[in-house]
């Protein structure tokens, strides 16, 4: 069905899914098909309630290598501000994350990027999107844009000091130089480095391990408070949680959460 990524489910369980881009020639350098297909298939995915973790990847040797050199060349100034990318408002949904990849934190569903190479300039914004990123040994990072003449692109300049502190996010972002996997896990920009035969092996663990013993509804309202955090008082985020437990006390998760605990026996969250 899509041309330029593809969409699978983990062999061990179906509550996974995981979306390759899909240009391994290109080290899946981005193109506008893509980046319409990503979004479908990560919308999509946000619907389906059989789904319950997104794991995003990258096929060969490349997570991706940034925006597909022939269609910058030929990028109209305008592109940057169309419409048509921007996520429509939905009172679900915070408004700060109305923007051209907003749709990775509005979507309840948690996203794991597993880098697994080269992930430069708008490969490292989908990776800073996503609530979590586990990369390779063989991978390596770079925000490219000032090597390129240009500034630092969709909301990078508000993520990345939240991800690895101002100082390093600078680096990055003056330097635009390229960081090993190490590096990047000493910075904070990745979560987990794990050699490069293991890193879908690692990841899917994890994310099988958050499918099948804790509670979607619970992940859904965490990662509402995590995104909504930034633009909260402290004094906010508390009556946030607040309001959130008094609605998780009377869900269904909650009583199976309590049930399985005391009979001894695996969760069936349903997610309600």
């Amino acid at each position: 069905m899509y041309q330029q990524i593809s969409v699978t489910r983990s062999g061990r369980n179906e509550h996974v899914a995981i979306v390759t881009m899909n240009r391994p020639d290109k080290l899946n350098a981005l193109t506008k098909v893509m980046e319409a297909e990503l979004r479908e298939a990560m919308e999509a995915a946000d619907r389906d309630d059989t789904i319950r973790v997104v794991v995003l990847t990258g096929a060969g040797k490349g997570f991706c290598a940034g925006m597909d050199i022939n269609e910058l060349e030929v990028l109209p100034p305008g592109d940057i501000r169309a419409a048509q990318w921007m996520r429509p408002y939905d009172m679900n949904r915070r408004a700060d994350y109305q923007t051209r990849y907003g749709y990775f934190p509005a979507m309840r569903k948690p996203v794991i990027a597993a880098i697994n190479g080269a992930a430069a300039g708008l490969g490292l914004v989908f990776a800073l999107y996503s609530d979590m990123r586990f990369a390779s040994d063989k991978a390596a990072f770079s925000t490219a844009f000032a090597r390129r003449g240009l500034i630092a692109e969709h909301g990078i300049s508000w993520l990345l000091p939240r991800v690895v502190g101002p100082g390093h996010a600078a680096d990055l972002l003056y330097s635009a130089r390229k960081v090993p996997a190490e590096e990047a896990l000493r910075m904070g920009l990745v979560d987990r480095v794990c050699e490069a035969d293991d890193l879908m092996a690692h990841t899917l663990a994890y994310a099988e391990d958050l499918a099948e013993n804790v509670s979607p509804r619970s992940i859904g309202v965490m990662k509402r408070q995590l995104w909504a955090q930034p633009f909260q008082t402290l004094a906010e985020a508390t009556q946030m949680a607040n309001a959130e437990m008094f609605d998780s006390i009377q869900s269904e998760d909650f009583t199976e959460g309590v049930a399985h605990f005391i009979e001894r026996r695996p969760p069936r969250f349903s997610g309600r």
